[in-house]
């Protein structure tokens, strides 16, 4: 065992370095500002990035994932196997809005397919110095077209020629660019154990040691002897000292191997990282390799805070300034990311000024409020002035109380800021809110999903409190959505029509927003209309999708206020965009009524039995966006067996229901003329593509014979079945697989058998009841697993439990969770003894219903 281990890990080894020289390599040969590799993931259609060079992963989240389908030149590339190249903005804008609407900079970029032997592995890509549309060549392609073509060779070399095994599932990985120029500052932090002399260090400092990740060991001499080897015993000396209570007043200077120099930090904490008690005293440290001792002598000196960070935003100098005006002490601020360092420096807008002084080559200026201020007395003393200065290497940032500011410096409405954040200038806020609340929109494909994105995004950037969205149905208005309004205070004005005299209604026939700074106006322009005591202000915009009315949406406020003319204009921008949001909501809300009727038809009312086996299955649709997708079940009379199968089309919707239906008929076609498992599925396979419907499918298909147990399985790219022995066990079987239906003609299904004995219960599921986000799948399966031990141990403790109630176990969670994002199909078999035969002969288990919620 310990040898698979240390292969695995020699392995991962070897797909790391294959992937960070990949990213590095292609920084240089593309002059490039940034680099990563995407790759393909275990979910079909989707994409993962797998490394990153260049760019702090936390700045690129809402890119780690893409699908294929989606309109991003990654996607493209991989999916027409072909080079996208984009030289400029003004090129990303006209052929990728969406990519250039979330990465508003002056940036060009270059996605080469990473070749394998039938189709691509993923994508190579590079974001770059924009040039002018006028010039004639972006850049030498071919040197990336090698890089790209040796990282294919090498994954597929690392995954034994099988381009199905070439998956990536995990947050990408870190990777540094080349450093372009000397004496560059880095910096990594550890914590040593003195009771349990455990060691534990952090990526940075194994890459500043010239380390793969947990290359160094775990100990303390491990540690000295890599940092400084001639310096070892005193950097021991100095740990126990520490430890000791007694850390060293300065930073020990020594001398790595190759003799550059470096400084070793010091300082004793507790073993969560406060302050240290009696008995429970860490050591922690950083190891820093300075940059040149006479500018950073200068930089201490200077009264504005300053600090530099690395290309993926780690901290490596802070001088005291920088440390004051944190809170913190210089100790503690090198060697960490800017995230934990300074956490009201992450989110929107700041994210996106941190993208741009990394892809852009100008300064970039805003404004911060800092933690701990005079929050009772909120002013100039809240503000910071922040700078990020780009460099080929590092980014130096500067930090000023705002009250050195020039007075005369413009700064937003605080209600255009994002939320958590304040005072960003105001080109960026103006036009950050319609941007990213069209970001955020398009996620959301139900009413239900517009209207919570809806309040997450409006609500905290204009201070408001309440929301109501009415939509328009029969020339009446009815409410969809509200929240923050009194119980009861809206129930009036649900259902109005047309004609009522109300700001909701005029709002949206005359096509023009009304704002009112006060009840007291409102009151004043609708005389007689039911107020209440409420005195806030509110906003009334009408929801006009390309000419047709769709509604109205209501923001109030909770005390008067006043709406400035760029806020004004920014609430009718956002309003147009949620008018067209809903309007899609709607026809998509229309097409899964219409998939769920298509669903429930297709799905088996009844289930084949057999007086030795009982059977029960569920299905649930998924509870997000298009809530119908193409999951079945089913079991037929196979000869004197029953057969048992279980699918999952990819994709949701019409389609995918209409999909599932021809394969579920042509399943049964094959399993009533008792075809074995290998032909079922290859026989199913060539009919979905001869069907050509654009989409693929995963199966599995059982065959059993009651009176012995013997049964013959095979997969399609399906994930493994469950099986809970009479003992108690549970197992996760072991069927070897072929690929996914509907994509290789001569794909091959292998068949194995197994003995289902009396009183064992076999799991068939979907990737529904097992995947949940941020859980590896395996993790679920395990889960599931459990819950299985347990709930199949009650049928024989109990009299009168059924495998129905097993199945209603096994469905329990999913069933409950309001944001259930895929449908969820599950069919369980047992084999009764023989005792257990009833007199009645072949009677069933009693219908299986297509769907529980």
């Amino acid at each position: 065992m310990a040898g698979s281990d240390e292969q695995a890990v020699r392995g991962r080894d070897r797909l790391a370095a294959l992937l960070a020289d990949a990213s590095t390599g292609a920084l240089a040969a593309a002059g490039g500002l940034v680099a990563g590799v995407y790759l393909r993931s275990a979910t079909p259609g989707l994409l993962r990035l797998s490394v990153l060079a260049g760019l702090p992963g936390p700045l690129f989240k809402p890119w780690w994932r893409l699908h294929v389908d989606r309109p991003f030149p990654v996607a493209d590339a991989y999916r027409l196997g072909v080079p996208v190249v984009l030289p400029n903005a003004t090129e990303t804008m006209r052929r990728y809005p969406q990519l250039a609407a979330g990465l508003p900079f002056p940036f060009g970029s270059v996605h080469v397919p990473v070749p394998g032997r039938t189709e691509p592995l993923g994508v190579l890509t590079v974001l770059r110095p924009a040039v002018t549309d006028t010039e004639d060549e972006f850049l030498d392609r071919e040197p990336l077209a090698r890089l790209a073509a040796a990282l294919g060779v090498g994954l597929l070399a690392l995954a034994d020629g099988d381009e199905a095994a070439v998956l990536w599932d995990g947050e990408p990985m870190g990777v540094l660019p080349p450093v372009r120029r000397s004496a560059q500052a880095a910096a990594g932090r550890f914590h040593w154990d003195p009771v349990t002399a455990a060691l534990r260090a952090d990526d940075p400092l194994h890459t500043l040691l010239g380390l793969r990740p947990g290359g160094l060991g775990g100990t303390a001499k491990a540690l000295a002897e890599a940092v400084a080897p001639a310096d070892a015993p005193r950097i021991l000396a100095a740990l126990r000292e520490t430890a000791a209570g007694r850390p060293p007043s300065a930073p020990l200077a020594v001398r790595a191997r190759d003799g550059a120099p470096r400084l070793l930090l010091l300082w004793p904490e507790g073993a969560d990282g406060t302050e240290p008690a009696v008995g429970d005293v860490v050591v922690g440290g950083v190891v820093f390799h300075p940059g040149p001792a006479a500018a950073d002598g200068a930089a201490d000196l200077l009264p504005q805070g300053v600090f530099c960070m690395d290309r993926l935003g780690l901290i490596v100098y802070a001088n005291p300034a920088a440390a004051r005006l944190t809170g913190r002490t210089r100790e503690w601020l090198i060697g960490r990311q800017l995230w934990d360092a300074m956490p009201w420096l992450a989110g929107a807008p700041y994210d996106d000024h941190l993208r741009g002084a990394l892809l852009a080559p100008d300064p970039v200026h805003f404004h911060a409020r800092r933690p701990g201020g005079e929050r009772d007395r909120p002013g100039e003393g809240d503000w910071l002035a922040v700078s990020v200065h780009p460099g080929a290497d590092l980014l130096t940032c500067t930090l000023a109380p705002a009250s050195r500011l020039d007075p005369g410096t413009e700064r937003v409405p605080e209600a255009l800021v994002p939320p958590g954040t304040v005072a960003a200038e105001r080109p960026t806020a103006s036009l950050y809110r319609p941007i990213a609340l069209a970001i955020a929109l398009t996620d959301a494909v139900t009413a239900r999903q517009v209207s919570a994105v809806v309040m997450q995004e409006l609500l905290p950037a204009f201070g408001g409190r309440q929301l109501a969205i009415y939509l328009l149905q029969d020339r009446h208005l009815y409410l969809a959505w509200e929240t923050g309004f009194p119980q009861g205070f809206l129930a009036p004005f649900d259902g109005v029509g047309l004609d009522a005299r109300i700001p909701g209604v005029e709002t949206l026939t005359t096509g023009r927003p009304l704002f009112f700074e006060s009840m007291e106006q409102i009151v004043a322009a609708y005389p007689g209309l039911a107020i209440d005591a409420d005195v806030g202000a509110r906003a009334f915009l009408p929801l006009i999708a390309s000419g047709r009315p769709v509604g109205s949406c209501i923001l109030g406020f909770d005390r008067p206020r006043g709406f400035s003319t760029e806020e004004r204009t920014v609430l009718t921008a956002l309003a147009g965009l949620i008018a067209h949001a809903m309007e899609r909501a709607r026809r998509y809300d229309s097409e899964a009524a219409l998939a769920r009727g298509l669903q429930q038809a297709l799905l088996p009312r009844r289930l084949s039995a057999h007086p030795l086996v009982e059977t029960a299955g569920r299905y649930l649709p998924g509870a997000q966006g298009m809530d119908v997708g193409g999951d079945w079940y089913d079991v037929v009379e196979a000869g004197d067996g029953l057969a048992l199968v279980i699918g999952d089309v990819q994709g949701h919707g019409v389609q995918a229901a209409a999909t599932m239906g021809q394969l579920r008929s042509a399943v049964r076609a094959f399993a009533l003329g008792d075809r074995p498992p290998d032909e079922v599925l290859s026989g199913t396979n060539h009919l979905l593509i001869d069907l050509d419907p654009g989409q693929f499918a995963s199966c599995c298909y059982l065959r059993l014979d009651p009176v012995t147990g013997r049964a013959r399985i095979a997969r399609a790219g399906h994930l493994p079945p469950l099986l809970r022995c009479p003992d108690g066990r549970v197992r996760v079987l072991d069927i070897p697989g072929g690929v996914v239906l509907g994509v290789y003609p001569r794909a091959r299904y292998p068949v194995t058998e197994l003995l289902l004995e009396p009183d064992s219960i076999l799991a068939l599921y979907t990737d529904g009841l097992v995947e949940r986000p941020g859980m590896d799948i395996e993790d679920g399966i395990a889960s599931l697993g459990l819950v299985l031990a347990e709930a199949g141990g009650a049928v024989g403790r109990r009299a009168g439990w059924s495998l129905a109630e097993v199945a209603d176990r096994l469905t329990a969670t999913v069933r409950l969770a309001p944001d259930r994002p895929d449908d969820v199909a599950l069919l369980l078999a047992a084999r009764r003894p023989a005792a257990a035969r009833r007199p009645e002969g072949r009677a069933g288990h009693g219908p299986a219903p297509p769907a529980r919620s």
